[in-house]
């Protein structure tokens, strides 16, 4: 059972890094050539989207399933501190920043009337919403990152040790 979840641990955590790291290469490129008003409508679209039962169990089963990992790992010192520590950064860097920052964003774009804005209004809430977007959006990658590297140490200790 222990394996088991440890693998389901690594497989969602690198299916959440792998969505971040995504988007960062694709998404953030491709959204920095549109105008305003096909930005803010597009990402209205994706952040509705978003909210989807496969997406809930890579974004929260990584976390939940780092917090049982964590605990089965006691027995081993090392493994524990590195699954432990994967936990906690993706706790605060990527689940966190993202529930605190990203989603907090995305409700206040849900709450926009675009079409009641004029271009001076359109373009500074693009400018506010996508350059904080993007920033805690890098945080978050980055933190999903350090979480799965931590993993993948901890599955080469258990392997050499």
């Amino acid at each position: 059972m222990k394996t088991a979840v440890f693998f389901i641990t690594v497989l969602l955590n690198a299916l959440s890094t792998g969505f971040f790291f995504a988007w960062s290469v694709s998404v953030i490129l491709g959204t920095k050539k549109i105008g305003h008003v096909m930005y803010l409508e597009t990402m209205q679209n994706i952040n509705r989207e978003i909210l989807n039962p496969v997406f809930f169990i890579v974004f929260f089963g990584s976390l939940i399933s780092l917090v049982i990992s964590t605990y089965l790992q006691f027995n081993n010192k090392t493994v524990f501190v590195l699954v432990l520590a994967s936990t906690i950064i993706y706790l605060f860097g990527t689940f966190g920043v993202t529930a605190f920052g990203n989603v907090h964003l995305n409700n206040e774009l849900e709450a926009l009337n675009i079409t009641n804005l004029n271009l001076m209004e359109l373009k500074g809430f693009r400018t506010y919403y996508e350059s904080a977007w993007n920033h805690f959006h890098s945080i978050r990658t980055i933190s999903s990152m350090v979480s799965f590297i931590l993993l993948l140490i901890s599955i080469f200790i258990q392997k050499t040790f």
